[in-house]
């Protein structure tokens, strides 16, 4: 946790921006994996992170605006919690920790709200079953109605104010950036002919094991880098194959890391390797250089979606207007998703809340075009957001299929040319930046290996070793 008095300054910007009602903020329960006892691993809410800062389940806490006052609700433990588990704080320590004076037991949590009915009671989109079902009985709403009547207030201030990460919370992402570094920088190593995929996964997500945290989001990788979010790892390498790998590494205090690397197996990109690659390299060093203060993101996105654009013309496999092509979204066809997302306490930081609450706003509405429909970040950059930077290249026998078979964009597209490349696979490289003042910087002490000739020599430094 930080210290406590982060969260109460958190939940008085919180009270200055809701302004009236009650905020319900619901922790999250553990959840069973295959019996009541034996549970996936524990993960907070969040915004109850955020606000409240306690890793425990089974706690919520209540905020009454008016009155300017925080109850923590939970219960301690019994002497059958202490003989398995051993001793915790009382719930009264707990909130201490943060900053709270009142504690009540969770069952008082119901009859509260129920006392609040006549008022606004304020919530976010629950996005857990249970959640779900507490809040549909609590209120006495159905549960297909508890999107539509969450909060709109709250999730705009929350998204507000989760944002803009302060010193500290930067700091943290510094300090946890080395981990995400060591895990890209070991799978290049172990990038070798007659690797299994599921090793490399596995040596990924136990980094993170062995430093008491986890991976932010399951680890894709695959020599099928074409399928975005491959989380298969079933393949043995090959000389030859070009390796995708975007993982991340989460903190015990929730912050996330999101890099993606893509890696020639046994150290070599081939020359029609190397020119996608260079490509992509330029879009993303390209996209990190315009990202600062006032800039739109979506313009950004575009930018780089016109760099890919007149690389592929160069190689032959897209030819006419590159402006109009971009603008039509023909370039859609090799580069499929948006440039990057806000990250901090989720990798898609707030997804939950609702991405058009965190990454647009009322001065940029998301595209229905297709690829420009999945930009998660579109609005003016602040100093203090933390985003990614993740620009790709990808030929999808599918996708290509379909559109030749339309014919669609034919006058930007050469098919022909295409299908030679219908077994390259994808590439995608991404940062993780911080907009300053006056700019932006990559997040952490040093950049993961990027240029074809770092990425080559950190995967033949394994075999220089033995």
């Amino acid at each position: 946790m930080f210290e406590k008095s982060k969260y109460v300054e958190r939940r008085q910007k919180l009270m200055s921006l809701v302004k009236q009602g009650v905020i319900l903020l619901l922790g999250n329960k553990e959840v069973s994996l295959n019996y009541p006892a034996n549970t996936y691993s524990f993960r907070q809410d969040s915004s109850f992170l955020y606000f409240i800062g306690l890793d425990i389940p089974n706690l919520a806490a209540l905020i009454n605006v008016e009155k300017n006052d925080v109850v923590l609700y939970g219960d301690d433990i019994d002497i059958e919690d202490v003989i398995w588990m051993g001793h915790l704080p009382s719930i009264k320590d707990l909130a201490a920790l943060s900053g709270i004076e009142h504690v009540k037991p969770f069952a008082e949590l119901a009859k509260d709200l129920e006392t609040f009915s006549s008022r606004k009671i304020h919530f976010t989109p629950p996005y857990r079953n249970a959640n779900k079902i507490y809040i549909s009985e609590s209120l006495k709403m159905p549960l297909a109605k508890l999107k539509e009547n969450s909060s709109v207030e709250l999730s705009k201030a929350i998204a507000l104010l989760r944002s803009v990460k302060d010193a500290d919370e930067i700091a943290h992402l510094d300090e946890i950036m080395a981990f995400g570094y060591e895990m890209h920088v070991t799978a290049m190593k172990m990038a070798q002919e007659g690797m299994h995929e599921q090793k490399i996964a596995g040596a990924i997500e136990g980094i993170a094991l062995q430093y008491g945290a986890r991976v932010s989001f399951p680890v894709i990788l695959s020599k099928h880098g074409e399928i975005l979010h491959n989380h298969h790892h079933n393949n043995i390498l090959k000389k030859g194959d070009l390796l995708l790998c975007d993982a991340g590494f989460e903190s015990n205090m929730g912050y996330a890391t999101d890099n993606t690397r893509t890696i020639p197996v046994g150290g070599d990109f081939s020359q029609k390797q190397r020119e996608i690659y260079e490509i992509v390299l330029k879009a993303n060093n390209t996209a990190i250089a315009m990202s600062k203060p006032g800039v739109f993101y979506r313009d950004v996105h575009l930018a780089s979606a016109k760099i890919v654009a007149e690389g592929l013309k160069a190689l032959g496999l897209m030819k006419g207007d590159i402006e109009n092509a971009v603008a039509q979204g023909a370039h859609a066809l090799f580069y499929p998703h948006g440039l990057g997302h806000m990250m901090g306490l989720d990798v898609h930081d707030m997804e939950d809340i609702g991405e058009n609450y965190v990454g647009y706003d009322e001065t940029v509405q998301r595209s229905d075009q297709f690829g420009l429909a999945y930009l998660r970040l579109a609005k003016k950059l602040q100093p203090g957001f933390v985003l990614t930077v993740e620009p790709g290249i990808y030929f999808i026998p599918a996708l290509i299929d379909m559109w030749k078979a339309e014919h669609k964009f034919e006058q930007f597209i050469d098919y022909d040319k295409v299908e030679t490349y219908k077994g390259f696979g994808g590439i995608r490289l991404e940062d993780d930046i911080l907009i300053t003042e006056t700019g932006c910087r990559i997040m952490g002490k040093k950049r993961i290996p990027i240029t074809p000739e770092e990425v080559e020599e950190t995967v033949k430094s394994a075999c220089k070793a033995k």
